[in-house]
C-alpha cells in the first residue's frame, strides 16, 4: 500500500478550511436503535433467509451460527477503527486512513454496491407480505417504499431514530411470535440442527456438503451486515471514541439472536424437510396458529421493509455525502452532494440514493444477491486489512476502543475471508471483479493525479480531540 494518507490532522487542513460536518444529536440507544433497524432482522429472516433455506435446508441455522461468529471478528474490526476514524465515511474512511486511498477507493465502491442493491431487493418483498390485505405489484410497491423511505430521510435523525424505534419494535415482536410457534409445533429435535440435509425438487432429502456451507457464508455475513452502520454514524453519535464501539457490538449481539432463535425454530418446527426447502415462512406460521396470526406476523415484516428501508437511505446518504466532502467526484458533483438541509441532512445525496433505488425496484436483481455477497465479503476483507495496520506509526498511541487477540484476530479473518470469496460462483466474482476494474481506471486517471485535492479523507475536528 504505497500511496497512504499522511497523518488525519493534515489531510483534514488540506481538503477545506471549514469541512462540512454533521450534527451530533444520538447516543448509544438511538444509534443503537437506527442500526438494529438496518439490520432489519424480521425483514432479514423473512426475505433473506428463505433463500437459505431453499439451498442450505436444515444446515441453514448453522451457517449463520458460524457467520455470526465470523461477524464477531468484524465487529472487533469495525470498533476500533471505528472509534479511531471516526467518519460518515464508514469503511473507505477507515481503510483509506490505514491501508491507502486505492484501498480505500475499492472499499468505498464495495459498499456502494452494497448500499445501492439491497434497499430495493429488500423493498420488493413488501408486496408479497401485504397480500394478505391486498393484492399488489412487487416492483410498484417497492419503488413507492423507496420513495417513502427518501422523504424520512430528509428528516432531522433524532426523529428517525423515534420512528424506526417504534418499527424496530413490532418487528421483534413478529420475530418473536414465529420462535414461540416454532418452538412449540417442533416436528423434530435440537439435532436437526445440524443433520445438514435439503430437499431436491421431488421433495427427497439429500445432503448438503461443506462446500454449500462455505459458499453460503457469503451471505450469512450478509444476514448480520448492518451493523457497521454504527460507523457510518460515527459523526453523529455523542463521545464516538466510546459510543462506536458499544453501538457495534450491541447491535450485533441483539440481531443475531433475534434472527438465529426463530431461524432455529422454524427448523425444528417445519411440517417436513420439503416445507422447510420451500422456505414460506408465512404458511408455516398460519399453519401453526391461524390466518389471523399470520395476517399480523405478515403486516409486521411489511412495516419492518418500511423501516429498514428509511435507515438504509440515511446510511447510504451519508457515505455519497463524505465521500462528496472528501472530494471523489468532479467539482459540481461534490458541490451539490455535500449540501445540508434544513433538518442537518444531506439532502442532495438523499434523494441521489433513494430516487435511483425506486428505479431499480423495475430491474431484474436476482443474480444481484451474490454479487452482493462477495461484495460484503470483499469489503470485510479489506476492512481486516486496515485492522490488522491500524497500531502503527502516531495511530498505536490515539486514544481508541481496542480489540483483543490483535493481531491474531485480523489474520484469522483475512485467511478465512479469502477462503469464502475463492468458493464463490465465477459469474458473481467476474460481475464484481469488473466493477471493481472499472473503479481502478476512475481512480488511476482521474483521482490519482489531483491527489493534492481529491479523494483527501476529512475527520470532524471534534472527533480528533
Amino acid at each position: 500500500m504505497t500511496d497512504t494518507l499522511r497523518p488525519v490532522e493534515t489531510a483534514v487542513a488540506e481538503a477545506s478550511d471549514t469541512p462540512k460536518t454533521l450534527k451530533r444529536s444520538i447516543g448509544v440507544v438511538g444509534g443503537t436503535l437506527l442500526t438494529l433497524s438496518c439490520v432489519t432482522p424480521a425483514s432479514t429472516l423473512f426475505v433473506v433467509v428463505p433463500d437459505l433455506f431453499g439451498s442450505l435446508g436444515t444446515a441453514t441455522a448453522l451457517t449463520i451460527a458460524i457467520g455470526s461468529l465470523l461477524c464477531i471478528a468484524v465487529a472487533f474490526c469495525y470498533s476500533e477503527l471505528g472509534t479511531l476514524i471516526p467518519s460518515a465515511g464508514g469503511e473507505y474512511a477507515m481503510v483509506s486512513t490505514m491501508a491507502g486511498r486505492l484501498a480505500g477507493w475499492l472499499v468505498f465502491v464495495l459498499s456502494l454496491l452494497v448500499v445501492m442493491i439491497v434497499p430495493p431487493v429488500i423493498a420488493m418483498g413488501t408486496a408479497d407480505y401485504l397480500a394478505p390485505i391486498v393484492h399488489l405489484d412487487p416492483a410498484m410497491t417497492g419503488a413507492g417504499v423507496m420513495l417513502l423511505a427518501t422523504l424520512a430521510g430528509l428528516l432531522d435523525l433524532r426523529a428517525n431514530a423515534w420512528i424506526t424505534g417504534i418499527f424496530l419494535v413490532l418487528e421483534v415482536i413478529a420475530a418473536g411470535v414465529v420462535a414461540v410457534l416454532g418452538f412449540s409445533h417442533s416436528h423434530r429435535g435440537v439435532g436437526s440442527l445440524t443433520s445438514m440435509q435439503v430437499a431436491d425438487t421431488g421433495g427427497h432429502a439429500t445432503t448438503v456438503t461443506a462446500m454449500l456451507v462455505v459458499s453460503g457464508l457469503a451471505i450469512a455475513l450478509f444476514v448480520t451486515q448492518g451493523f457497521s452502520t454504527a460507523v457510518y454514524l460515527s459523526e453523529e453519535l455523542e463521545d464516538p471514541r466510546r459510543n462506536v464501539a458499544r453501538t457495534v457490538l450491541a447491535t450485533l449481539a441483539i440481531s443475531t439472536v433475534i434472527i438465529l432463535v426463530p431461524v432455529a425454530a422454524i427448523t425444528m418446527g417445519a411440517t417436513d424437510l420439503k416445507a422447510l426447502t420451500g422456505g414460506d415462512i408465512s404458511s408455516m406460521v398460519t399453519a401453526w396458529s391461524n390466518s389471523a396470526v399470520g395476517t399480523f406476523v405478515s403486516l409486521c415484516v411489511a412495516l419492518a421493509i418500511i423501516n429498514a428501508g428509511i435507515v438504509m437511505v440515511i446510511q447510504n446518504s451519508r457515505v455519497l455525502f463524505a465521500s462528496a466532502r472528501d472530494k471523489a467526484w468532479p467539482a459540481p458533483v461534490n458541490s451539490a452532494l455535500s449540501r445540508l438541509g434544513r433538518f442537518g441532512s444531506p439532502w442532495v445525496a438523499t434523494l441521489a440514493v433513494g430516487v435511483p433505488g425506486a428505479l431499480l425496484c423495475f430491474v431484474n436483481l436476482d443474480t444481484l444477491y451474490g454479487v452482493t455477497g462477495v461484495s460484503v465479503t470483499g469489503m470485510y476483507l479489506l476492512v481486516a486489512v486496515a485492522a490488522l495496520l491500524s497500531r502503527r506509526g502516531h495511530h498505536k498511541h490515539t486514544p481508541a476502543w481496542r480489540m483483543p487477540l490483535w493481531p491474531t484476530m485480523p489474520i484469522l479473518l483475512i485467511a478465512v475471508l479469502a477462503y469464502i470469496l475463492t468458493q464463490q460462483e465465477t459469474t458473481y466474482l467476474l460481475w464484481t471483479g469488473g466493477i471493481t476494474a472499472v473503479a481502478t481506471l476512475y481512480w488511476a486517471f482521474y483521482l490519482r493525479p489531483r491527489k493534492e485535492t481529491h479523494w483527501v479523507v476529512s475527520i470532524p475536528e471534534d472527533a480528533q480531540a
